[in-house]
């Protein structure tokens, strides 16, 4: 696989990009190949499931607890070590060493990310993971574009501009983890556009978790199963949230079991595949809605993150997309040729990669920062 970026490498490199997103399911590992022309080629991918315990945990500090920061701190050992283990991997599936490894790029589990208040919180230990992995590791990349006055998210839409652009037509790439967030990327435009439009998965594998004790909703199938409620999807349409303009970004914050609760008060009534067929609509039409708001002219819509694999969520976009009346195809940004569970990992090895050479990974018009800023901090070997 091989996509143009506008990089600015003068020489070959190699990066690893680890991200474990919102759904908390897992970590997704790329090693990837920066190269003189600006282009990017994977060598090798990798995946890891949280154990429970540590999903629970992570769940857990979502919400202010006991003993919170011990707890936290824990958890952020425990990732680091499972990161470890997703880079050794990486290294071995490659046939690599790590003093052939530039730089990882790691994200961090995010706990809470409070922007209007200036902070956000990615549980991490990155100086754990370069110590056990023997690499410079780039962590902490939102705190700087808050310190300039943006949200610190989402950090994505300078990557997807950078990879998926098309010079001659709008596309929208649309990343939907446990929050949905869209990329215009418009050749018409002097900016690029890009917002958390609202939940992706995290209320559909909240709800099939408590009645089915799985993680996720495979390919969409209990909703597929189920009918989609009028008057509930009008009580979730009413969330404040999704008619504020950009720059903004959400997060389990907001999106949370409290916040399902209090909106299924007067839905008992309703059977549990009846509530998730709902949510996958909710999900479906508030991001089509976001779509058509802000890019009418975009025929093709890209989709990467889990809900890529949620064939019952994709076509309910599609769906969504007409009946604002949108003619634009939905498909998952595998036919672009970067694979729609790699994009993540793969745009954090971007930002590591932007950081090693001191240039800036976010967009001021995405984020509401003031300005660009190079994005990251440095834990070496």
């Amino acid at each position: 696989m091989s996509s143009h970026l506008t990089s600015p490498s003068l020489s070959p490199s190699l990066y690893i990009g680890l991200m474990s997103g919102t759904s908390m399911d897992g970590i997704d590992g790329v090693l990837a190949s920066f190269s003189d022309g600006g282009r990017i080629a994977t060598l090798a991918a990798a995946s890891l499931s949280f154990p429970d315990a540590l999903r629970n945990e992570f769940m857990a500090l979502q919400a202010p607890g006991d003993n919170e920061i011990h707890r936290e701190a824990l958890a952020a050992n425990a990732l680091a070590r499972l990161y470890a283990q997703c880079v050794a991997s990486l290294l071995e599936n490659a046939g690599l060493a790590a003093g052939d490894i530039a730089a990882i790029g790691a994200h961090g589990q995010t706990i809470r990310h409070q922007p209007g208040l200036g902070y956000t919180r990615q549980a991490s230990n990155p100086a754990l993971l370069a110590e056990l992995a023997g690499i410079d590791v780039i962590a902490d990349f939102r705190s700087r574009d808050i310190a300039a006055g943006g949200q610190g998210a989402p950090l994505v839409p300078a990557f997807h501009q950078a990879v998926f652009a098309d010079p001659a037509r709008p596309r929208v790439v649309a990343n939907i983890g446990g929050i949905a967030n869209i990329s215009i990327l418009d050749p018409q435009s002097n900016a690029v556009i890009g917002f958390d439009t609202g939940p992706g998965n995290v209320l559909m594998d909240l709800w099939i978790m408590r009645h089915r004790g799985q993680r996720y909703d495979d390919g969409g199938a209990w909703a597929a199963g189920g009918q989609s409620s009028a008057p509930l999807l009008r009580t979730l349409m009413e969330e404040p949230y999704l008619s504020l303009p950009p720059p903004k970004s959400t997060g389990r914050d907001l999106f949370h079991a409290d916040w399902l609760a209090a909106r299924l008060s007067g839905f008992e009534h309703l059977a549990p595949a009846d509530v998730q067929a709902t949510l996958a609509r909710y999900t479906a039409i508030t991001l089509a809605e976001a779509i058509h708001r802000h890019a009418p002219a975009a025929d093709a819509v890209y989709i990467c993150g889990g809900g890529a694999a949620n064939r019952h969520l994709m076509d309910l976009t599609g769906d969504a997309l007409a009946a604002c009346g949108q003619a634009a195809t939905v498909q998952a940004t595998d036919a672009l040729g970067i694979a729609a569970q790699h994009v993540e990992a793969l745009a954090f090895a971007w930002l590591a990669h932007r950081f090693c050479d001191r240039v800036s990974g976010n967009l001021p018009a995405v984020t509401g920062a003031s300005g660009l800023r190079v994005l990251g901090a440095l834990y070496p070997a």
